[in-house]
C-alpha cells in the first residue's frame, strides 16, 4: 500500500466545489492524477522554467487565455 501524507494545495472555487461534491472513488481518482503529475514535475531533470513552458503551452491549447488566468491568480 502506497503511503501518502495530507497538503493544502490553493484551487480554485470550481475545483474545490468539484472535488468536493464528487464521490469518495472519483476523488481517490484525482488524487492519484495529482499525484502523478506532481511527482512527474519534481522527479523530472528538465528545468522548473521549462515544465512551466510545457504546462502552459498545453494549458491555452485547452482555452486557458492570460485573461482567465490573471482573473484566476487575482482571486
Amino acid at each position: 500500500m502506497l503511503t501518502t501524507e495530507t497538503i493544502t494545495i490553493q484551487v480554485t472555487p470550481e475545483i474545490a466545489k468539484a472535488f468536493r461534491s464528487a464521490s469518495e472513488g472519483e476523488r481517490r481518482k484525482m488524487e492519484l492524477l495529482l499525484n502523478l503529475r506532481l511527482l512527474e514535475v519534481t522527479r523530472t531533470r528538465k528545468p522548473l522554467e521549462q515544465v512551466m513552458r510545457e504546462i502552459s503551452r498545453s494549458a491555452k491549447e485547452r482555452g486557458l487565455t492570460e485573461d482567465i488566468l490573471n482573473d484566476l491568480l487575482a482571486d
